[in-house]
């Protein structure tokens, strides 16, 4: 398991769980709007970096470590597979994460109990920033859609159907093709 060094108690994704103590069933409310990280999304939709996302956190001292619970919203943004065109849609995930406390993690490890998936309280400080991109990319649509009944593009031209209902290209069967060659060269004969 990967572990950064050390974690900048100013950033927005770090919590502070001293107040908690460890005294289990202590609750600290966390309300905050922060800035999206980078990559917070799929490659046809996410929430912008920058974009505002709202946490509204409950972070429960347990017997393990830290249970933070709770809700995150934000607006994602991206672009619809059939159109091409925008689309925008309102993200409100659940949060239930639990942050171990570095000593049981250890005692898990000897006893041979080793979770990957674990994450792990580094001092009295949460990293909530894999948690949050945990919650929200599972939650974003996988082909997001401008509307459910989106006709998408013209295989032939690319122009929005969407735009002209009625778009259409006349098109010959290949196999009457060599016809309308020959009524070609008949109307030029009766020209001349």
């Amino acid at each position: 398991m990967h572990r950064p060094v050390h974690l900048d108690p100013r950033s927005p994704f770090v919590l502070d769980t001293h107040e908690l103590g460890r005294r289990a069933g202590s609750t600290r409310i966390v309300q905050r709007t922060v800035s999206a990280p980078a990559d917070l999304g799929t490659d046809v939709i996410g929430i912008p970096e920058g974009a505002d996302v709202e946490l509204d956190l409950r972070l429960e001292a347990v017997m393990e470590g830290v249970l933070v619970t709770g809700s995150v919203r934000g607006r994602a943004i991206g672009e619809c597979v059939r159109c091409l065109g925008e689309v925008v849609e309102d993200v409100d995930v659940t949060l239930a994460e639990l942050y171990v406390y570095p000593e049981r993690q250890a005692a898990a490890t000897e006893a041979g109990d080793e979770d990957e998936d674990v994450r792990e309280l580094q001092g009295d400080l949460i990293d909530l920033e894999t948690a949050l991109r945990d919650a929200v990319v599972p939650a974003l649509p996988f082909q997001p859609l401008c509307r459910e009944d989106c006709p998408g593009l013209c295989s032939e031209c690319g122009a929005p159907l969407a735009d002209d209902p009625d778009h259409s290209h006349e098109t010959l069967d290949p196999r009457w093709a060599a016809l309308g060659g020959l009524a070609s060269q008949d109307d030029e004969t009766k020209e001349s």
